[in-house]
């Protein structure tokens, strides 16, 4: 947008107020899906990847419009590219990655970071210091959950497979034997 003000509301306001609704929106279908045991392989397949969108083009933004550092940007995108890989072959081997309390930890620092720095300006300089903070808090959230998820599902690249419990759900225990046979040469 060209100038300070859209339709008589400050740009950083309607863009802040666009990536919040979009999040909600985001967070909302998931809620519901849950609650109406409405969830589905693909949804649990594309909804993570409509979070990294989401997420990928707003913080490569903020690094355009000097907000964020590149460098902490290119830790936060790696860290969604390698979970991105794992979970998709881990899908491909009849496993399934649900999110972790410390990926949607990771997921809500991002979205207050984003925005915060979106919502900054020369006149609010209080955003770009808290907006950075969480980024750092992002960051570090990011890494965490991504060694935890290579921690809990290394299996999936070929690393020690897990052995499902004799009195764990049938599911698991078809998740493991599809992940043994998948490792079996004839």
């Amino acid at each position: 947008f060209e100038g300070p003000v859209v339709l008589g509301v400050r740009k950083e306001v309607l863009g802040a107020a666009i990536f919040g609704l979009a999040s909600l929106t985001d967070w909302l279908d998931g809620y519901l899906a849950r609650r109406r045991k409405q969830v589905t392989a693909l949804g649990q397949l594309m909804d993570p990847l409509a979070d990294k969108l989401l997420i990928t083009a707003a913080l490569v933004s903020l690094v355009q419009m000097n907000l964020a550092p590149a460098w902490m940007v290119a830790v936060v995108l790696g860290r969604e590219l390698a979970v991105t890989v794992l979970r998709s072959l881990a899908h491909s081997r009849g496993v399934a990655m649900s999110a972790s309390p410390l990926g949607k930890f990771k997921m809500v620092s991002q979205v207050v970071a984003i925005l915060l720095l979106i919502l900054a300006s020369e006149d609010r300089p209080l955003f770009l210091t808290l907006g950075r903070l969480a980024l750092w808090v992002a960051v570090f959230a990011a890494v965490a959950s991504g060694v935890d998820y290579y921690r809990r599902f290394n299996h999936v690249l070929g690393g020690r497979e897990p052995i499902a419990p004799a009195d764990a759900p049938a599911s698991s225990r078809v998740a493991s034997e599809r992940i043994r046979e998948a490792h079996h040469v004839d």
